[in-house]
């Protein structure tokens, strides 16, 4: 009798994300928020909470994030990360400077302590790569000049997770601060001992993975992943940390073949993810964090426009493109949940994930909005204040003229 709850629970959520997902299809939006607002309904506190299959459903949300993490390694060698780290590690201090202080700021105004602080800080740092590189495709962007300046900062992002997950999820558990460090040291030097054999042996390991059946490729990779990933939690270093190595490692065509494998799954399981983190989440503890997280949302969205703007203006890119870098990269998503979930799984702090949630909503719905509207409405407020300008000190007859003559040397 129990199964047979499970399976309709679960068939059910499935059936559901299915048709979400086409709904947000069809008006062009990302399906995260709607996958978020589904948990929500089933969860505690919700329309119709789910019993039997929530533990199924966790296990499941857990290889929706390796599955995240593995996909985002795949699309980056471990040459390009080096070369992205070394050209434009500025802007990765300056998006972080501008993007995790109000977050780790809002959690200190509001009595959280410095633990809930570092995982805020993550929260509103890390832009979502999924909504991003969606929104680039739709607005036809993927060939514009500032489209390299958008990825190296989301690169940089990627890369700064592989440092930040070992040291929230250490600050989580409450280990001590030796314990930590030990965490935090085997995690670099993981790190980057793949990384290393990624630049010397990647074509090597690439091969002993490389299968030309599809299934076999499939399994190769999937239970690689899952292995590393459960190595790396037993090291306390994190699951998701393990699994971004292990794509990092595949390259040439076993990560264009694993990629193109993996993707139905990555999406499947991922939005068991969302709402999974739903269900986690008391809709009656939203609106109490409402007004915070809608002012986090403006704070942010406003740093992570001054992110993409100064990053391009450095790259040479023109000012419309410097508004629409950073218009681009505004929306958070699912990092930003996977960095909230390690906090509410370790109950560190019960209005932290309602908040997050809310802060996630706003701003995957924001994002797709300023990526589109940010530079049109930059040039019209500029050419506005031009006229306002011009209109309050006009200009005289014959000073044009004598402003435009050369004066000597």
């Amino acid at each position: 009798m129990h199964s047979a709850v499970l399976l309709i629970e679960f068939g059910s959520i499935i059936l559901g994300l299915g048709l979400l997902g086409r709904i947000a299809g069809r008006f062009g939006i990302s399906a995260i928020p709607l996958y978020l607002l589904a948990g929500l309904a089933f969860g505690t506190g919700g329309l119709l909470p789910l019993g039997a299959s929530e533990e199924f459903i966790a296990t499941g949300a857990e290889i929706g994030v390796i599955l995240l993490l593995l996909m985002l390694g795949l699309e980056y060698t471990a040459s390009d990360l080096v070369s992205n780290l070394k050209a434009h590690y500025p802007a990765g201090l300056v998006d972080c400077a501008l993007n995790a202080l109000p977050g780790a700021a809002a959690a200190l105004l509001l009595g959280w302590g410095p633990v809930a602080a570092v995982v805020l800080a993550g929260v509103t740092w890390i832009s979502s790569s999924g909504v991003i590189a969606k929104v680039l495709g739709e607005l036809g962007r993927i060939g514009n000049r500032e489209t390299p300046v958008i990825l190296s900062v989301l690169v940089l992002e990627d890369l700064a997770m592989a440092v930040y997950l070992p040291i929230v999820t250490a600050l989580v558990a409450g280990v001590s601060l030796a314990a930590g460090s030990v965490t935090l040291a085997i995690a670099l030097g993981v790190a980057g001992l793949v990384l290393f054999a990624a630049v010397r042996y990647g074509r090597v390991i690439s091969r002993f993975v490389s299968s030309d059946d599809p299934e076999k490729l499939l399994l190769v990779v999937l239970g690689l992943t899952i292995l590393v990933a459960g190595v790396a939690q037993q090291l306390q270093v994190s699951a998701a940390v393990g699994a971004f190595l292990v794509g990092i490692a595949l390259s040439g065509e076993v990560a264009e073949g694993a990629h193109t494998l993996l993707s139905p799954l990555r999406d499947l399981f991922a939005a068991v993810f969302f709402v999974f983190f739903g269900l986690h989440t008391d809709p009656a503890s939203i609106p109490p964090v409402l007004l915070p997280a809608l002012v986090l949302a403006v704070v942010t969205a406003v740093t992570k426009i001054a992110t993409g703007y100064w990053a391009a203006r450095r790259a040479g890119i023109s000012v419309k493109g410097r508004w629409r870098t950073g218009g681009a990269l505004v929306a958070r998503g699912e990092f930003s949940i996977v960095i909230a979930g390690l906090a509410v799984t370790a109950g560190i702090e019960p209005a932290l994930g309602p908040l997050a949630t809310a802060y996630v909503l706003l701003l995957v719905v924001l994002g797709p909005l300023t990526a589109r509207y940010t530079e049109p409405l930059a040039m019209w407020w500029t050419r506005r204040s031009a006229a306002r300008a011009q209109a309050a000190h006009p200009v005289r007859p014959g000073e044009e003229q004598r402003a435009q003559t050369p004066v000597g040397d």
